[in-house]
């Protein structure tokens, strides 16, 4: 990649990836679930999904996908049912929350790393929307004279590097914001307000297809 394509590419991946979307929730969710820990390590699960899309991608899978309507319409399908699932699990939590407050050090007393990587990592992997732009967006900045797969991984290292630190940022402003705001009511209504976001966001990706 030329100097002058990589500084265009850094730019672009960088505001595109601070633009709030799933990933952004899912992130912001589990570190009010669990701290910064939580937060950082499912942003660890999603960023290693981008590995994943930039081999599809580089492969010529994604054409295979997007050539049969039946089979992308089934991933489309199972990445919006997975959104909607967390959403329903956020309500939980909302619903059965304590409305006295909760007690900070049991919460993040319960955290797990393989389950933060494994909703991170899914998350990102079962979103469609990923493929479609990794398709798009990946091929303006490789040379057609090299490598495809080569290209792919090392653009996806750079969007690694990127996402990881704006989104383990985000997990320590929600961490801070979670210490200072241990409150029952508030932390319900984050669920709630966390639950409907995914909840849309997983409807609204079905419904596209559906529809």
């Amino acid at each position: 990649m030329a100097e002058g394509q990589f500084i265009a590419f850094f730019i672009a991946i960088s505001i595109l990836t601070m633009v709030p979307g799933a990933d952004t929730v899912m992130v912001l969710r589990n570190s009010l679930r669990g701290g910064f820990r939580d937060g950082s390590v499912t942003s660890l699960g999603i960023c290693s999904g981008l590995f994943v899309h930039a081999v599809v991608s580089a492969g010529g899978l994604s054409l295979i996908l997007l050539g049969s309507a039946k089979l992308f319409t089934a991933v489309k399908l199972v990445g919006a049912g997975y959104l909607i699932w967390l959403g329903l699990i956020s309500a939980r939590n909302a619903l059965r929350g304590p409305a006295a407050g909760f007690d900070v050090r049991a919460s993040a007393a319960g955290f797990s790393v393989l389950r933060s990587l494994r909703e991170g990592f899914l998350s990102n992997v079962l979103n469609p929307k990923t493929i479609l732009f990794y398709m798009a967006f990946l091929p303006q900045f490789m040379d057609p004279h090299k490598g495809a797969l080569g290209q792919a991984v090392f653009m996806a290292g750079i969007h690694f590097v990127i996402a990881m630190i704006w989104q383990c940022l985000l997990a320590a402003m929600v961490d801070r914001a979670r210490l200072l705001l241990a409150s029952g009511r508030v932390r319900r209504a984050l669920d709630g307000v966390t639950s409907a976001v995914l909840v849309g966001l997983g409807l609204r990706l079905a419904l596209e297809e559906l529809g």
